[in-house]
């Protein structure tokens, strides 16, 4: 399966409902520096810089739900203290989300409470009540959920082993499920998943089918023998299982179990990268695909959330731009300017700097590679801008290109070099220059700082500017010289 209907899938589930059911939480962090160590104990002392809130738990699958383009009903429990206004009123500020939170005078907000310096965890401390949420609230949920799921695409059961997902809420998801033909997907916790019943998409991760089957899962084998023992002990008609840096696996009713590997990527923080894989599956399912389809697109946002710091949600936008620069051997060689915009963007929340060069790379060449390789060694990401087949003609004359610009793209993008590849029409790259804000402008050394496209922008910007020396005798036109005198 090539991939290239994927991206169709994300525009098509945009605006649909979605009905998240669960454990809503908030998730406070506490940032600061340390630079020595307690004289009181072995522990490094923070000195606190800011704080920062957001919600958690199905709280951060309901943000990921809406920043993937769907529409939110979240449905859940929250203490009457001040914490849960505060997860209430961050819920208000996203848009696309609508919280209906129960507020309970005997129970406290769950609340988790990380402390990061350089980038890293030190602690994180919980404060919860895990305890049932007892007849009264459940009754409430039990309501919301027949309410809510009459023009919902999917429901949602995020369960965090607070109190809220009751034997009886499952039973009420399904059921909402049954009367209007809606997909119902679980994620669990415990070890009993029989009691999830036949949902349609079960997601736990290795460790919690691990526990749950009293199985290894350390290698495909391993997952796939464990992936039929839950086959035959439950009911859910498909089963998928987030496996970190080793990708997903998944089984679907009578068949044998699919593994698919994740994209290397730098890892910077794994928080919430579970609620973003469910917020996926949950998209592709509400854009019609099939489980194959949701578990591709999960990969892909999980690898995305991993690379930003905290517990990040990742954006429609940032899902297609993954998906077509992962799509090298697909048909899509080099990323629209709007994709690559998103792109950038990404990169630059990671804390990475971009570097942009460009040309017709019409036979590639030594020269080229140097240009390449040189100006990724000064950069964190490398974007290419690529001259269209009709702007290399105009520049060249009629019998330039010599390769159509989708070949061109298509070599440089398999380059390790090259991060991304952006085809631009005009003659010049400077509008692509001024969209995208480089950091960095690398040029061959047949130009000077003063007849480089681009350089204002990126200098009035901070930016930097570098001429790569040329590689002597090597240029595309020589390559064609000497390839037309060994034919005459």
């Amino acid at each position: 399966m090539s991939g290239t209907h994927l991206p169709g899938l994300i525009h098509a589930a945009a605006g649909k409902r979605v009905v998240c059911v669960g454990d809503v939480m908030l998730d406070r962090f506490i940032y600061g520096g340390v630079t020595r160590i307690s004289p009181e104990a072995p522990v490094p002392i923070m000195r606190r810089t800011r704080e920062a809130a957001m919600p958690g738990g199905a709280g951060n699958v309901a943000r990921n739900l809406a920043s993937l383009g769907l529409s939110v009903s979240l449905i859940g429990v929250v203490g009457d203290d001040g914490e849960g206004r505060e997860l209430a009123a961050l819920l208000g500020d996203i848009e696309g989300v609508h919280a209906d939170l129960i507020a309970m005078r005997d129970r406290s907000t769950t609340l988790k409470t990380r402390f990061v310096a350089g980038g890293q965890q030190l602690l994180r401390v919980d404060a919860e009540d895990t305890s049932p949420i007892g007849p009264s609230p459940e009754a409430e949920l039990i309501a919301s959920i027949a309410d809510e799921a009459n023009e919902a695409s999917v429901i949602i059961l995020s369960d965090y082993a607070k109190g809220a997902v009751t034997d009886g809420v499952i039973a009420a998801a399904l059921a909402a499920g049954d009367q209007y033909g809606i997909p119902v997907i679980a994620d669990p916790k415990g070890r009993d998943f029989t009691r999830y019943g036949a949902v349609d998409l079960l997601k736990p991760n290795a460790s919690e089918l691990a526990a749950a089957m009293g199985l290894r899962v350390e290698t495909d084998q391993d997952v796939g023998e464990a992936l039929t023992a839950a086959q035959t002990l439950l009911m859910a008609k498909s089963i998928v299982v987030t496996r970190a840096a080793k990708g997903m696996s998944y089984a679907i009713e009578g068949e044998p179990a699919v593994h698919l590997s994740g994209q290397a990527r730098e890892v910077y923080d794994v928080s919430g990268a579970g609620d973003t894989s469910i917020a996926a599956l949950a998209l592709g399912l509400a854009g019609g695909g099939s489980v194959a389809d949701a578990v591709s697109l999960a990969i892909t946002a999980s690898g995305i959330a991993v690379g930003k710091a905290g517990t990040a949600t990742v954006s429609a936008d940032e899902m297609i731009t993954a998906l077509q620069m992962g799509l090298r051997n697909g048909g899509v060689s080099y990323l629209t300017l709007d994709a690559a915009r998103a792109q950038v963007a990404s990169w630059r929340d990671s804390g990475l700097t971009v570097g942009f060069t460009n040309g017709c790379f019409d036979i590639l060449h030594p020269g080229h590679l140097r240009v390449l390789e040189e100006a990724k060694s000064r950069c964190g990401r490398l974007v290419v801008g690529l001259n269209s087949d009709a702007s290399v003609s105009r520049l060249k004359g009629p019998t330039r290109p010599v390769n159509d610009a989708d070949s061109r793209a298509r070599v440089l993008s398999g380059l390790m070099a090259v991060d991304a590849v952006v085809v631009f029409e005009e003659d010049t790259p400077g509008a692509l220059i001024e969209a995208l804000q480089p950091d960095l402008l690398v040029k061959g050394g047949d130009y000077s700082i003063d007849t480089i496209v681009g350089a204002d922008t990126v200098q009035a910007r901070g930016g930097t500017v570098h001429i790569v020396p040329l590689v002597d005798g090597q240029s595309t036109t020589a390559a064609i010289a000497r390839a037309q005198s060994k034919t005459e």
